[in-house]
Order: structure tokens, then C-alpha cells, then sequence
């Protein structure tokens, strides 16, 4: 099984002046640190998409470009790209530059976006939000299957025999992989196609999503795909350490980001109930030493089947050097205990 990191790059509010830290700072961090997940031997970086002052990346195309440049191995996705409000071509041609740049390391997670601020920014009509995915899904599904496209819908401009360049290096083709939060029908769309799912789980308990994965399974096999392709990956929150003092202080850092979040979304403030429930052996953050950590990746990945494990690890953005300790506990004591 593959073990990723993904991150969408939180940006800590500075109580005292009243803004969020540098942005800039917070993505050379980001750098250094995809640097070390490389080092050892994490499978999958996943960088994600947001257009909010509390989070440093808008664009994950740029700084995987960069990434790919600093490192040998990692794959590098996005986490995710948010389809519907994206243009396919463009999104195509960005991943297949980085593809070029890193020797075939780059891939692509599409979503509808849990986040909908990109959507009035560029120009797009929410009333369209699933139309939207669905089109756009099936136009970049085109263009990864040929670089001469010929293509119609509702809501963006034909293609007639146009062609996309750069190709990524496997015949043109990239993984594209489809991210869900728990929708059934988004499930369903995945399975039709045949494409990798990623379930986000960041909240409950794991073992609730286990239908959802079995319906995926019944589908992916009852639309004609082969087992043997079949990719299943969960999404969750994930922090690692030794020191039992940075996991409790880590409270403080994870629930400033779901409270800016929450308010927004209209949740209640977030507890230490709701952390420590979280932490137990079937709460859905895989946050603690090194040991329960790997165990929680082995149970569901024995009960879902899993081929990917993603832990998102920068939520509440805990400082560069807890950030580091964690990649490298994840990435060796996690990591042989999962492997």
C-alpha cells in the first residue's frame, strides 16, 4: 500500500497583530518539507487547492512544479483540483508539464470542492455546481485519452479535432483520480468510470464509510473494470509524534482551523471531547505516536481494502519543526509498521 501526505498549506492567525502569517514563508516551508517526504520514502504528496486568506496555495500546479524539481521519487497530485470551477485543458496541460519536469511523477485528484470560493471568483454559477463536474470530468477524461479532441457540452465551448500539447510521458495518459467527502452518486460516477477513488474522512468513525467502499467496489467490478486496477484511498487527518505533550498542544492548532472553517459552515466550536474522541482507536484522526498511528492505517486498511492511505498533516499549520518530526516518524516507524 502507498502512504501519502497532503496538505493544503493553513496559514496560523498571530493573535497579537491580528494576521495570518506569511504566505510566502509558509510555501518555501512547504518545499523543504515535500524535500524530506521524499528523503524517506513517502509514496504521495498531495497539495491542495483553496482561495482563502487562511491558506497559502491557490494554485498546487505551481508549487508541485517546484516540487518536482527538489525531488526524485514522490509522486505529486493534487489534493484536490477543484474541476468544476477549473478549465480541463488548462488543468491537463499544467499536469502534463509537471509529468515532463518530474519523469512521470505527476497526477491528477479531481473534485467538486468542499471549498466553493472559486467558484463567484472565476465567474461560475453554483446553481451549476454537479453539471459542472460531470462536463468538465468528461472533457479532461478526453483529452487524456488523445491529444486530438473533438468534444460538446452545455456549459463550455465545443472541441473540433483540437489538440492538447504538452503529453505526459505515458502515452500521454495521467492517473486521474476522483475525491469524494461521502456522496453516493459521486461514488457511482467513479465506479462507472472506472477511476481511483479517495474518500475524505475527517470526522466519525471510519468503519461507517465501509458501505460507500463496498458500494464502489460492486460498481467499479458491475461496469465491466478489472479487480486487478481497482485503487481505493481514504483522505484523513493526520499528525504524528513521540511526545505526548505535542500531540495535546496540537489541540490548540487543529481546533483554530476548524473553527475559521466551522464559521463559515455554521458548526459549533470545536472540543477537546470531539479531539479526544477522534483519537480513540475508531475515531477518524490518525493523530498520535507512531505506533497507534500504524495501527489505525492497518485496520482500515484491512477493512477497506485500501491501495493508498493519504494523512493530511498540516491542519491549524503547527510549526515548520513539528511539521518535519512528524514527516519523518510517518515516513519511517509508520511506514514499516504499515509496509
Amino acid at each position: 500500500m502507498e502512504l501519502g501526505i497532503g496538505m493544503f498549506g493553513d496559514l496560523a492567525l498571530d493573535p497579537t497583530t491580528g494576521k495570518y502569517r506569511n504566505a510566502g514563508v509558509k510555501m518555501r516551508e512547504i518545499l523543504d518539507e515535500v524535500k524530506l517526504m521524499d528523503e524517506v520514502g513517502i509514496d504521495v504528496f498531495a497539495m491542495g487547492e483553496h482561495h482563502r486568506e487562511d491558506y497559502a496555495v491557490s494554485s498546487p500546479e505551481i508549487l508541485l512544479a517546484a516540487a518536482s524539481s527538489i525531488t526524485k521519487n514522490i509522486k505529486l497530485a493534487s489534493g484536490v483540483t477543484v474541476l468544476s470551477s477549473s478549465e480541463p485543458v488548462k488543468v491537463y496541460e499544467d499536469f502534463a508539464t509537471i509529468d515532463q519536469i518530474s519523469d512521470g511523477r505527476a497526477e491528477i485528484v479531481v473534485g467538486r470542492g468542499s471549498f466553493i470560493e472559486s467558484f463567484p471568483l472565476y465567474g461560475y454559477d453554483l446553481s451549476d455546481y454537479n453539471e459542472l463536474f460531470e462536463e468538465k470530468l468528461s472533457l479532461l477524461l478526453k483529452i487524456n485519452s488523445g491529444e486530438n479532441v473533438s468534444w460538446k457540452g452545455r456549459l463550455r465551448a465545443p472541441m473540433n479535432n483540437q489538440t492538447v500539447y504538452p503529453r505526459a510521458t505515458n502515452d500521454g495518459k495521467l492517473p486521474i483520480w476522483v475525491a469524494v467527502g461521502g456522496t453516493p452518486e459521486s461514488v457511482l460516477r467513479a465506479a462507472t468510470l472506472g477511476l481511483p477513488l479517495i474518500v475524505a474522512i475527517i470526522g466519525g468513525m471510519p468503519m461507517q464509510f465501509k458501505p460507500l467502499i463496498d458500494f464502489y467496489k460492486q460498481e467499479y467490478l458491475k461496469a465491466g473494470h478489472l479487480e486487478s486496477e481497482m485503487q481505493i484511498a481514504i483522505h484523513s487527518h493526520t499528525f504524528v509524534s513521540e511526545d505526548p505533550k505535542v500531540i495535546e498542544d496540537y489541540f490548540e492548532n487543529y481546533k483554530a482551523q476548524m473553527d475559521r472553517v466551522g464559521a463559515s459552515r455554521g458548526w459549533a466550536p470545536y472540543t477537546k471531547m470531539q479531539y479526544d474522541g477522534g483519537r480513540s482507536a475508531d475515531g477518524a484522526l490518525f493523530i498520535g505516536n507512531a505506533d497507534e498511528v500504524a495501527e489505525k492505517i492497518n485496520r482500515v486498511k484491512e477493512a477497506f481494502g485500501l491501495t493508498r492511505f493519504i494523512g493530511h498533516m498540516d491542519i491549524g499549520d503547527p510549526s515548520h519543526d513539528i511539521m518535519m518530526k512528524s514527516i519523518e516518524l510517518f515516513g519511517t516507524k509508520v511506514s514499516d509498521q504499515v509496509r
